[in-house]
């Protein structure tokens, strides 16, 4: 076999197992549904449970990548710590080993007795055709999905034995034991190691090829030992490719995988290398096996776990330390310290527990206030990142909705006087006025993200004018803010007044859009952003009317909890207090 013959066999056997794994991950994935994910994060309050979770996770995704990646999606959303991913990411590193040991079922053979029976020709066309018949002829998507993870095996072991025969050929070239004697240079087996896992976005399928070429019977202990170094280190590339985006959190859980894999790749190889000058070890020039490699690999990884493991705070403050804080992550962090406010054990006590929700209340405002002012900025000047920033803020203001009223909700369940119980009912109107707010805000946004897309320009008119009303919109939320913190029934009356002066603006200002969609001033497309943003100013103003009303009814003995009633809010408004309005 001539070497572009051998290469392109080799390749297309690493082809074939990429796919296979996957395909058989994925297949995993769909039937275990929303389990994984849900154990990942609901099962890690201790550093023990998060590695074992991580390495059994792993073990059924076969791929630490994959977990750590979804690890990363968890620490950026908020739904996990990051001492908590640490530990999963330990467990990870331990569970993707596992791959190996099932590749050395690849290397089964015999030609009769149980040696044929458990062959691996035997074993994956066994599995292939069962798999097949589940994939085409189950109704249910269950079973085609376990159909899916029959054949992802199937054609992950056929493309380990492409892999294995294409190289079969190099047991006898003196060229290529050359070559690998090599790479028993320490640093250059590492160096290897990590370009080419790196490469193929795979520790698993690097491992798979390590195997493969020990059937040359070529690879030593001193060749494959710093290759097995490097490929933790460069199985880190993906996870850092998908902390691109994240926020520092998620990128501080990607920077944990690498760590993790470069500090046993330093601890062990220095221990080895070392201790190899004094003790000079006699089984360097041992012959590899595919279960050598597999030993190997599940030995370093278990070790390094058990090392750095009681050093997981220590690793927290590093990651920390090289990816430090901005004042906005730190602003971002005083957020999130908002929900530890809302403590369970303050539930027995009606009156403690609403007053934490005021709290996290007037977070809430807050948050509101500056997205609102985000999305408002975007109209004047699109970029890119604000843009971002105004829906990841939306995101937030949804899980402050989510705290807040899951909070309330257990707190009706407790014995409460009439007004606590008044209380809790207008905060939960409060709240949900105030998310409507956020909705209208990231739609604000969007709108802005279509006008850029696709290069829509308003007139000099329309921009002026929305420059007068969003001044009005501004002014109404950041009274709407005032008012909620410190529940000034006078506030409530200005903002009711001000979002009927942008309704009556926004209609001033269609109309005369109109006009100039008449005259051939401004185009249907034009027309339509502009509209839409009128709309959203409208029904920003008018939740922040719903939400200020809740602080007069809170001082008033009304039994009506109904606070948007048209009535009610027409009686107060034409009472004489109203004349304070124009001060």
């Amino acid at each position: 076999m001539d070497i572009f013959s051998m290469m392109l066999s080799l390749l297309s056997g690493v082809a074939l197992f990429l796919f296979g794994m996957q395909l058989m991950g994925d297949g995993l994935k769909m039937v275990a549904g929303d389990k994984l994910e849900s154990f990942l994060y609901k099962m890690t309050n201790t550093s023990l449970k998060g590695v074992a979770l991580g390495a059994g996770v792993t073990s059924v995704i076969q791929s630490s990548s994959a977990t750590t990646v979804m690890v990363v999606g968890f620490v950026n959303s908020g739904m996990m710590k990051l001492r908590q991913a640490i530990g999963i990411i330990m467990g990870a590193n331990i569970g993707t080993s596992i791959t190996g040991w099932i590749l050395c079922l690849s290397y089964i053979n015999g030609s009769s007795g149980i040696a044929k029976i458990l062959s691996t020709a035997t074993i994956s066309a066994v599995v292939a055709i069962v798999g097949i018949v589940m994939k085409m002829v189950s109704k249910r998507t269950v079973y085609r999905n376990v159909g899916n993870i029959m054949l992802g095996f199937s054609i992950l072991m056929f493309g380990m034995q492409t892999m294995s025969g294409a190289v079969a050929p190099l047991k006898e070239s003196e060229a290529f034991t050359n070559m690998l004697t090599m790479f028993s240079n320490p640093l250059a087996g590492i160096l290897l190691g990590i370009a080419f896992t790196a490469i193929l976005q795979s520790a698993s399928a690097a491992v798979g090829i390590l195997q493969a070429l020990s059937v040359t019977g070529s690879l030593t202990f001193a060749t494959a030992f710093p290759i097995i170094l490097g490929i933790g280190v460069g199985a880190a590339c993906p996870v850092l490719i998908s902390a691109i985006g994240a926020n520092k959190n998620g990128q501080r859980t990607a920077l944990v995988y690498l760590i993790n894999d470069l500090f046993g790749m330093v601890i062990w190889g220095t221990v080895f290398y070392v201790s190899n000058i004094f003790i000079h070890y006699p089984f360097l020039d041992m012959t590899m096996s595919p279960v050598a490699i597999a030993i190997i690999n599940t030995a370093f990884r278990a070790a390094t776990v058990c090392v750095l493991f009681g050093f997981i705070p220590k690793i927290e403050k590093l990651v920390c330390k090289l990816i430090k804080d901005s004042p906005e992550d730190l602003e971002d962090m005083a957020d999130s310290a908002d929900f530890d406010l809302l403590e369970e054990r303050l539930l027995a006590y009606p009156a403690l527990a609403i007053g934490q929700c005021r709290r996290v209340l007037r977070g809430m405002s807050k948050n509101v206030r500056k997205n609102v002012g985000r999305a408002l900025d975007l109209v004047d000047g699109y970029e890119r990142e604000r843009y971002n920033k105004v829906q990841s803020k939306e995101e937030l203001i949804d899980k402050y909705e989510t705290k807040i009223g899951e909070y309330l909700m257990q707190l009706t369940k407790r014995e409460m006087n009439t007004a606590q119980t008044r209380q809790v009912s207008l905060y939960l109107h409060i709240i949900s006025d105030l998310e409507r707010v956020g909705d209208y805000a990231s739609n604000v946004a969007r709108v802005t993200n279509e006008i850029n897309e696709s290069n829509i320009e308003l007139s000099k008119e329309a921009i002026e004018e929305l420059d007068v009303i969003m001044g009005a919109v501004r002014e109404t939320v950041s009274l709407t803010e005032t008012t909620l913190r410190e529940r000034e029934e006078e506030g409530a009356y200005r903002v009711r007044s001000l979002s009927l002066v942008v309704a009556a603006l926004a209609e001033e200002m269609k109309m005369r859009h109109v006009t100039r969609l008449s005259h051939g001033d401004c185009e249907l497309r034009q027309g339509t952003a502009f509209n839409e943003l009128l709309n959203s100013f409208e029904r920003i103003t008018a939740h922040c009317t719903g939400a200020v009303t809740a602080v007069i009814k809170m001082e008033e003995n009304d039994p009506d909890m109904h606070i948007h009633s048209s009535i009610w809010m027409k009686n107060r408004i034409c009472r004489p207090r109203r004349k304070c309005l124009h001060r």
